[in-house]
């Protein structure tokens, strides 16, 4: 999360909102533990990782729905049997699961 902090206070500075994308809890073989994170400003503008590339696009496609109110904040998994994330390419076998909020500033 730390790597985060210098661009989320430019964000923050320029008025950008933004959503952050929390790994909450880990379940068998993940790409990242608990605590790492993502950010995505209302332009779609992305920093960190969550998933080390496997699910990131439907990462932000989340917090995209968090931020235009199509989403509620809440948690999101990502496991080998869910159909979307092995689309998207999440197949080390394991489970993630995210916790996708809009910051308030």
């Amino acid at each position: 999360m730390r790597e985060l902090l210098e661009d989320l206070d430019r964000w923050r500075e320029s008025g950008r909102r933004v959503a952050l994308a929390r790994v909450v809890a880990t379940e068998g073989s993940s790409p990242r533990g608990a605590g790492a994170a993502m950010a995505v400003n209302e332009s779609g503008e992305v920093i960190g990782s969550v998933s080390g590339g496997c699910v990131e696009g439907a990462v932000v496609g989340a917090a995209l729905e968090v931020l235009e109110g199509k989403r509620p904040p809440g948690v999101i998994t990502f496991g080998y049997s869910d159909d979307e994330a092995f689309s998207v390419g999440l197949t080390c076998g394991g489970t993630i699961h995210l916790f996708v909020e809009e910051l308030d500033w």
